[in-house]
């Protein structure tokens, strides 16, 4: 039911997490599609309004030109009906400021081919204005007054200058137009611009509502499966612990008989050796009884009899004590397993190196006979355990290392150790022949080998190994290919602490 709670809550976590990053995405995607429309929407809004200035710079420029001729003709009537050179100065002035008043507002219709022909049409009738009026200012000037009136009364000037307001009037009748076409533009663009800040507006409000109520609705189921979890783990502990009393119970049963069977075959075994030996005593004088009768009496010795006396006996015997042998040495694992078992832990703090170390001078001997070099990188992570029971586990790992070298290849061997999340992983890696992969979990079982058996052994060194690495709390396992060495993992607890619970507690020694 945990479990199911646990998977529960995985998967609630999974869901919300995705359904999270699509919202996410999606106000994200939403943000973006609003500030790349908004940007477009701007930059229309700022041509119109360029436009619309440009309109309103081309009205004014209009105006200044058509002011600058008006001003310029009534300064030249007053010059010919007074003869006054004040009149005479502000003619100059305002007909110096026509000129580049027209070239100004030439530069900023030359986009509109409309008011390009309109200008055309003003520059040639001011230049005729201005030829009139320049030749009246000149008669004036020169003491003429009189014909200079003449000539004043006698033009067509106020046509032509009723000509150029009609121009004018229709150069700004055009920038009207455009104006009113621009403003209309303008509007566009900023309805546009509201619109498409009220559509991403939304568009967040969505996402921001869909995602607060994902949230919650996860919260609730998370509430919802933290109060399951915890009435479970409320009676899990006692569960735990009564699970645990009787796996310890049924350990400590199996130890005791372990213990009683290998002492009780070891009884019969005894005497099986004992008559062995008195067997061997008896052949060897059996074989000299056959050895007299066949100097002295030969006709009595038959050829069975010399076989059986001098050969089938002596290899039976030496079968039976082979298996005889094999047998002890197996009890003798069985009883040392048990006893292991029945020891009592005692954690204190360990130097791995130094363990490493010792294990190693213990012996060179063997690893030097065998031509392998065992390496011990240090710093080492600090362990808390059994120094006894990591030694013996340290031993066996590296004397196995050395045992199963590849052939041709020098041995190589490397003890480390490093601290992984509170535990300590301490690998023992070759270089040797490798354990097929389908051997990996056989390898600690009682009395299992992998691969060929041409080195001594029972299969009892992994099996002790994992006994006593459960017994401190952890596990090995065994990485490893054919041909390619192999890695042995020792991962246990930094600090070794007692199982806990009723009835739980370190069989006595």
């Amino acid at each position: 039911m945990a479990r199911s709670i646990g998977e529960r809550l995985t998967v609630a976590e999974g869901g919300l997490g995705r359904a999270l990053i699509v919202f996410l995405s999606l106000g994200f995607i939403s943000l973006l599609a609003a500030i790349l429309a908004a940007g477009l929407v701007i930059t229309r809004i700022q041509e119109h309004t360029n436009w619309v200035n440009h309109t309103y710079e081309v009205g004014a420029a209009i105006d200044r030109a058509s002011l600058a001729i008006e001003q310029g003709e009534t300064a030249r009537r007053g010059y010919v009906l007074t003869g006054a050179d004040q009149y005479r100065v502000s003619y100059n002035g305002f007909a110096a400021a026509v000129q580049p008043a027209l070239r100004r507002l030439a530069v900023l219709i030359s986009d509109n081919p409309v008011q390009r022909r309109n200008i055309a049409t003003l520059t040639a009738r001011v230049a005729a204005i201005v030829k009139v009026r320049d030749a009246d200012i000149a008669l004036v000037a020169a003491g003429r007054h009189e014909e200079a009136i003449a000539a004043f009364n006698a033009e067509t000037g106020k046509k032509r200058l009723l000509g150029i307001r009609d121009v004018a009037g229709a150069m700004r009748d055009q920038e009207r137009a455009l104006l009113a076409i621009r403003d209309a533009d303008q509007r566009r663009s900023v309805r546009s611009f509201y619109i498409v800040l009220a559509i991403s507006a939304v568009l967040l409000a969505v996402v921001a509502v869909t995602s607060v109520m994902v949230i919650l609705r996860y919260a609730h189921d998370l509430t919802a499966s933290r109060d399951r979890l915890r009435a479970l783990s409320d009676t899990l502990e006692d569960q735990v612990a009564d699970r645990t009393a009787d796996l310890s119970r049924a350990n400590d049963e199996i130890q005791r008989f372990a213990y009683i069977v290998s002492h009780d075959l070891r009884s019969p075994l005894v005497n099986v050796m004992g008559f062995t030996a008195e067997l061997a005593s008896a052949t060897g004088a059996l074989g000299e009884l056959v050895d007299r009768a066949e100097q002295q009496l030969p006709a009595i010795l038959t050829e069975e009899a010399r076989l059986a006396a001098r050969e089938d006996l002596p290899e039976a015997i030496g079968f039976i004590r082979t298996s005889t042998q094999k047998m002890d040495r197996l009890i003798n694992a069985i009883l040392k397993l048990s006893r292991e078992g029945r020891r009592t832990i005692a954690p204190e703090p360990l130097d791995l190196a130094a363990i490493a170390d010792t294990a190693v001078a213990a012996m060179r001997h063997i690893v030097d006979d065998r031509g392998a070099a065992v390496a011990i990188e240090r710093p080492m992570a600090a362990l808390v355990s059994d120094r006894l029971a990591v030694e013996q586990i340290l031993s066996n790992l590296i004397e196995n290392a050395t045992k199963y070298l590849q052939p041709g290849r020098p041995g190589q061997i490397v003890v480390s150790a490093q601290a992984v999340r509170g535990r300590v992983v301490v690998a023992v890696k070759d270089n040797g022949r490798g354990i097929d992969p389908r051997d990996h979990q056989r390898v600690f079982d009682l009395f299992r080998r992998s691969g060929q058996q041409d080195q001594p052994g029972e299969g009892i060194g992994l099996a002790h190994v994992r006994a006593l690495a459960y017994r401190l709390g952890g596990t090995i396992d065994v990485q490893s290919a054919l041909g390619e060495g192999a890695t042995f993992r020792l991962n246990l607890p930094a600090a070794y602490q007692p199982p806990q619970g009723p009835d739980v507690q370190e069989p006595a020694s």
